[in-house]
């Protein structure tokens, strides 16, 4: 009997996630056994509200846009669903809403703590007696799902942060005769430093910038980054900083932690880098320049990855075959091949073994006295980031054309 599909985006979203909801959605269409496509308006709210919108009312050409277009088409959110004890209710919901319209697949695109509710919602069916192939989608900046060689919307950020250092090093290396000395860019990274670490890509040879590079998988040493920084301005006359937002000190507290939580009960993280440009101006007198890449770092589409867009077209077509031919709670991974060229492929892999899974920079990437990273983390790294893929540009800047965003009918009760 053919059933609809139900696909939502979760937690922060990437330059190619929207790449990902198009190439699933192209491809559901060619399966006889898949019905209609919804979209989760604000990602699994849109299930619990009963706000699902009806994809068929897209044209061809806006789903296939949608590879250019960055953010969340349909909305994201930070909304963790708990045990199947603690957050009954919310599931039994879930099971309403997939009754009414008739719902038999599920399509999570996130990251850690959206595999963690995939893989609780693929248990749906024995516990609650209910059909449903639910499949996690690999999606996250931070490139820390376990399993998976890389993770979509990695590449392209990775890109885009090697970039940003590149020229901006220079710029700073033409004004550091009798201006700024130092420059510190803060990067996403609450625990691994997969995002730090692929500024070293701005290198083409030894001594650039950046100079010195922070991962959460290293303890911060005050005296030690005193005295490189330090170090750095004697030899290069600048010296250029790259660091993780989740740099911790030796008590274990982030430099820059806040007292708020965000939705997914983690810390709120102040800014590490104007915590760094304070104490450079205390202990060195030198003067300096900061910047936090922030959202940009994963919303810029006009640098975005070529390979990094293959692959998250690649994970969506895969997550659709996945479900079509009867799995269930599996993700769509990324496997890369052995030899010398890089190549690489999807398989699927089991959520049980990566959800609430963290993937770290392992130590054989990190140098020996902490503030870099290896020629294996290179040699990793750079591939990730080939090609190009630029959008159509309308006036000067990228052309984004608009979805209708159709909701269907509600046919339940207002969820509370």
């Amino acid at each position: 009997m053919k059933k609809n599909a139900f696909y939502a985006q979760s937690g922060g979203v990437t330059s190619v996630i929207n790449a990902t909801a198009g190439a699933l959605i192209l491809e559901a269409k060619r399966h006889k056994n898949i019905g209609k496509i919804y979209a989760g308006k604000n990602g699994i709210l849109g299930a619990l509200r009963e706000e699902l919108i009806d994809t068929s009312k897209e044209s061809k050409s806006s789903i296939e846009s949608l590879k250019f277009r960055p953010g969340g088409v349909f909305g994201s959110c930070r909304f963790k669903l708990k045990d199947l004890e603690s957050s009954n209710k919310e599931y039994k919901r879930l099971i309403e809403v997939f009754k009414a319209h008739n719902i038999g697949y599920f399509f999570y695109n996130g990251g850690n703590d959206s595999a963690d509710t995939a893989f609780k919602v693929s248990q749906i069916s024995k516990k609650l007696n209910y059909p449903i192939h639910c499949i996690a989608i690999p999606k996250t900046v931070d490139n820390d799902l376990a399993l998976t060689d890389c993770c979509p919307g990695f590449g392209s950020a990775a890109k885009y942060i090697a970039t940003s250092i590149l020229e901006a090093s220079l710029d700073v290396q033409s004004m550091s005769e009798t201006s700024t000395k130092v420059f510190i860019l803060e990067v996403m990274g609450r625990h691994a430093g997969w995002m730090a670490a692929s500024s070293a890509l701005a290198r083409s040879e030894k001594g650039d910038a950046p100079h010195i590079i922070l991962l959460p998988e290293i303890t911060f040493n005050q005296n030690n980054f005193l005295l490189a920084v330090k170090e750095s301005v004697k030899k290069n006359r600048y010296c250029v900083v790259v660091v993780s937002e989740g740099v911790k000190n030796s008590r274990g507290k982030f430099l820059a932690e806040s007292d708020l939580k965000d939705a997914f009960g983690h810390s709120q993280l102040g800014g590490v880098a104007p915590y760094l440009s304070n104490l450079i101006n205390t202990k060195l007198k030198l003067k300096n320049h900061w910047a936090v890449s922030d959202y940009l770092q994963r919303s810029a589409r006009h640098i975005a990855s070529e390979t990094d867009l293959k692959q998250a077209e690649s994970v969506g077509v895969h997550a659709v075959r996945y479900a079509a031919n009867g799995m269930n709670g599996v993700m769509p991974i990324i496997v890369r091949g052995k030899g010398k060229k890089y190549s690489w492929k999807v398989e699927p892999a089991s959520l049980s073994k990566i959800a609430n899974v963290e993937k770290k920079l392992p130590n054989s990437y990190i140098s020996k006295n902490g503030m870099d990273v290896t020629s294996r983390a290179i040699e990793y790294l750079s591939p990730l980031i080939e090609g190009e893929s630029f959008p159509n540009f309308k006036k000067g800047i990228p052309e984004i054309k608009k979805l209708k965003l159709i909701e269907i009918q509600k046919k339940l009760p207002l969820w509370r």
